[in-house]
Parts: structure tokens; sequence; C-alpha cells
């Protein structure tokens, strides 16, 4: 009889053990441990937000939610999500308030890292820096984020899911350029007089590869993956196509057009140039497809 009680204490001990153990969580500072899966995250980025979103997990707290509604636009995020003002300097009352079973935090908010160690847990995902491909940064934090709210699984499905969304893409350009891929500029404007052309570490040129579309105008690494350039530098954009990402506005547009140094670039002459469906750049997995999707998009509709 011992013997037996002995062995159901066992039993049960062994089956209780779980809720009990922490897990191992990997951030870009290194391992860490949490005592469970959280279920109440704030996210401090946009690129960190998005990628919990895509795993179905809704973040308590986000910031400058008006504005990712206007550049990140998906996914969406809920209703019912507390605003925390801006990135740079989230309101720590607020954040507290909400109290937090983990942060997530990114490069604009590293120096605040101690401040937020007094409120929650801080994992740390760094995906923009100039020595790093941050396309791969941006899968590798998504799967690690995964790990952290028990979704693996979900996360392997949905990449998975991409690279087959980006065969799809690439198909169609074929097709539609009569497998004669073309060179592409990719970019925004910064005023009448200045673009910003995407790095060859960012996650915008690694989906104009993926579509198997090469690079107009290459650029070095860049920590965001962007440079700043003159908008006279597109003229050496002969025979390639310029797509630009929204958001532009209808009177920006008209002021574009009415500029005689736009009219007289050769992509503008060759009708070579349209713009695209306002995306992230700078976000996180799955914003690289929607990029491939707005950018197949947009080319589309100016196929030969």
């Amino acid at each position: 009889m011992k013997t037996f009680f002995k062995l159901f204490s066992l039993t049960i001990a062994l089956f209780s053990l779980p809720s009990f153990a922490s897990i191992t969580v990997t951030d870009s500072l290194g391992q860490h441990q949490l005592d469970s899966h959280p279920k109440r995250i704030v996210a401090l980025n946009w690129d960190l937000a998005e990628q919990l979103l895509e795993l179905d997990v809704t973040p308590v707290g986000v910031p400058n939610i008006k504005d990712y509604t206007t550049w990140v636009v998906k996914p969406a995020i809920p209703e019912g999500v507390e605003d925390l003002g801006t990135r740079a300097e989230p309101n720590m009352q607020k954040l507290a308030e909400l109290k937090p079973d983990l942060i997530l935090a990114a490069s604009p908010q590293k120096d605040l890292i101690p401040r937020l160690q007094t409120i929650a847990p801080v994992l740390y995902y760094q995906t923009y820096n100039a020595d790093q491909n941050s396309a791969k940064a941006a899968i590798e934090n998504f799967r690690n984020i995964a790990a952290v709210v028990g979704k693996t699984d979900l996360a392997e499905q949905k990449l998975n899911a991409m690279n087959q969304r980006f065969a799809d893409l690439k198909s169609q350009l074929e097709t539609a350029f009569n497998g004669e891929m073309p060179s592409v500029a990719a970019m925004r404007f910064g005023n009448q007089t200045s673009i910003y052309l995407y790095a060859s570490n960012s996650t915008t040129d690694y989906v104009i590869h993926q579509l198997g579309l090469t690079t107009a105008l290459p650029q070095p690494a860049k920590e965001w993956g962007i440079v700043q350039k003159r908008i006279t530098d597109l003229q050496h954009i002969k025979d390639g196509y310029v797509i630009y990402f929204g958001p532009f506005s209808d009177a920006q547009k008209a002021k574009l057009n009415k500029s005689m140094l736009w009219k007289a670039m050769p992509f503008v002459r060759n009708g070579h140039v349209n713009e695209a469906e306002s995306v992230w750049n700078y976000g996180g997995a799955m914003s690289i497809q929607y990029i491939a999707e707005s950018i197949t998009e947009s080319l589309l509709e100016i196929k030969p």
C-alpha cells in the first residue's frame, strides 16, 4: 500500500510539474527564462506588434496606433488595445497600469530597458542594423517570438505559406513580362527633390530578389535599410521600372506630375513607374509577403 501511495504521489507531481516549470526563450541578447508563456504582452515597436498579431496574439498595448493604421496597415490592430504614446518615449504610467506579463522592445527602446524591467520582464528583438539581413532577422525573430507565446507550429505554417506565395507571385511576373524579368528601383519620396532607396540589407531588396527581379539602383547596407538620394539620381534608370510606396496623396501626385524634372525621367516617359500599395518596409516576417504582393500588383498594372 505504501508503494502504491508513493507511486500515486509521484504521478501527481509529474503531471503537475509543467505548470510550474519555466520556459527558455531567445531574443537578440541571448537566452532567458520565463515562468510560463505570457498572456498580457506589450509591444513597444510596430514590427513587434505585427509579429504578435500574425501569431493570433493581441498585445495589450502598442505605441502610436493612429500612425500604425496609416503606415503599417496590415495586420490591423483590434479595438481595445491601449495606445502608449510614441515609440521612442512610451507612456510609462499607462504601460505599468496594464500590468503586462512581458514587454517586447526593439532598438528605439533599448536605452529604456532598465526602466521597463521594473514593470515586467523585457525581451529585446533587433531586426534592423547594417550588419545583418533585415528579412532573415525578421523571420528569425518571428520564430523566437512564436516560441515565447507557444505558437511555433503556426509560425512555421505561415512561413511555409509565404514561401509558396513568393513562388506564385514570381510566376505571375514571369508570365506578364514574357520571361524577361525587369530591374526595379523600389523607393519612397522624401519630398519633391529627395527620395529613399532601399539598401541591400532591406526587407524590400530581399523581396525583389525573391520575386526573380533585379535591383535597378543597388545601395550599400544601412541601419534601417534605406539610403536618401537626390531625385536626379533616378535618371540613371534607363530601361528599368520605378515603384514608389504610399501613402502618397493626390495633391502630392498632382505636384509631382507637373514637375518637368520628373516628366523628363526615362522611366516616366516609358510608362515604367507606378505607386505601390502602402506597406511597412520595416516590419515583421509577414510584412515581407505584403511587400511582395504590393510590388507585384504595381508591376502587373504597368506590364508591357
